[in-house]
């Protein structure tokens, strides 16, 4: 029998079990992943960007363990050789109304404890000549990083600790008892002492086979990106962002530098009726009868119309994600954007509706799920790994 078992292969799953490794040396882990490799899903498909924690609620999850993860994915990049760069990043208004915001989000900046600078138009202009704003926040501590180049470092000092990591093992069946936990499926049977279920974009599923009663449903939404070619990689240097819209999770579409020497625009956010299609189009019936039958999708849905359409109208032409774009970078043409893989966000949504901003930890006897993880998870990796080992050791 195992001493932990944690079912999931992207970022969080993977530091989770490290840390319980270095917590417990010795202790028998075991880590499930269902696809062929690691970091597959929302690790491997997102912006690359180490987050500062500007965003999030002041004292909420997001924003305590977001500041903690920024500094610890640094030092352990260093550690282990993988590059980053701390680039910097732009909040960018463009008009009065999100001047308003922007402001109030700097207030929350200082409650974070979140270092930031507040800039007016001419030296945002002398800053990032090719960027157009009425002001900007600029985030110094923000960087950019491969998070899968840091889920197989961390999956190499599982490994070192003598963890065993298993892949194409999709579970089907969980089965808790008084002292112990079964999970099955069709690659094998194995017990353990400890459950952690990271799993992202199945997360609701996972934790209905472990018998927890759920008032969410994970909510698939397309992020769609473009690459700039290579001629217009140094159109900007920091990181440019639009200011977010509170009452949403999405940060907008950005200006992001990848830390291979891209210059990527995105994302958007679309309803996407397949979990795991990364293809425009993708559908699985299952998913979409999971979204579509949801009452809280459709109260999601009608008190957000004009965005939903508006996402729709920009996912499907070209031109309408452009004018995002030139809100802040005006130079920028339809030639530019030319094709990149998408991403897909997992979003827990209540059945009364509400979007579930903050990262949700539900936990039985002998189970920790981690049922909302988007954003900035793959920074926070570390951090949420510490937080739900110590619930373990509870």
């Amino acid at each position: 029998m195992y001493d932990y078992c944690v079912i999931g292969g992207g970022i969080v799953g993977v530091a989770t079990a490290y840390r319980l490794l270095e917590r417990h040396p010795g202790a028998r882990v075991l880590l499930l992943e269902k696809a062929d490799r690691l970091a597959v899903h929302q690790t491997g498909h997102n912006s690359g960007v180490i987050h500062s924690g500007i965003y999030y609620e002041p004292g909420s999850l997001k924003a305590r363990l977001c500041r903690a993860g920024a500094e610890w994915t640094k030092t352990f990049a260093a550690e282990h050789g993988i590059p980053f760069e701390v680039c910097g990043k732009l909040l960018v208004a463009t008009d009065a109304g999100e001047q308003a915001r922007m402001l109030a989000l700097y207030e929350r900046s200082v409650a974070n404890d979140v270092e930031v600078e507040l800039l007016d138009a001419a030296e945002l202009r002398r800053r990032e000549p090719r960027v157009r704003g009425v002001g900007a926040l600029f985030v110094p501590g923000t960087g950019i990083i491969d998070y899968t180049r840091v889920t197989e470092a961390l999956a190499d000092r599982v490994r070192a600790g003598g963890g065993e990591i298993v892949l194409g093992a999709e579970i089907t069946a969980i089965a808790e008892t008084a002292d112990a936990v079964t999970v099955s499926g069709p690659a094998g049977t194995w017990r353990t002492a400890r459950l952690v279920v990271c799993g992202g974009l199945q997360a609701d599923r996972l934790a209905r086979l472990a018998g927890l009663e759920l008032d969410l449903r994970i909510v698939p939404f397309r992020g769609e990106y473009y690459r700039l070619p290579a001629h217009r990689r140094n159109l900007v240097r920091a990181l440019i962002y639009p200011i977010p819209d509170p009452e949403l999770p999405f940060l907008g579409v950005h200006l992001s530098p990848t830390i291979d020497g891209e210059l990527t625009v995105g994302p958007n956010a679309v309803l996407g009726l397949a979990r795991e299609g990364y293809r425009k189009g993708s559908v699985n019936l299952r998913d979409a009868r999971d979204v579509l039958g949801f009452p809280g999708f459709h109260r999601v849905a009608a008190a957000n119309v004009r965005t939903g359409l508006r996402e729709m109208r920009n996912s499907l032409f070209k031109r309408g994600y452009l004018a995002e774009c030139r809100r802040y970078c005006p130079e920028l043409t339809a030639a530019d954007l030319l094709p990149r893989p998408a991403g897909i966000r997992a979003q827990a949504v209540l059945r009364d509706g509400t979007l579930v901003h903050d990262f949700l930890i539900e936990r039985t006897p002998r189970s920790v799920h981690v049922l909302n993880a988007p954003s900035p998870a793959a920074t926070s990796a570390l951090p949420i790994a510490e937080h739900i080992a110590a619930q373990l050791d509870d």
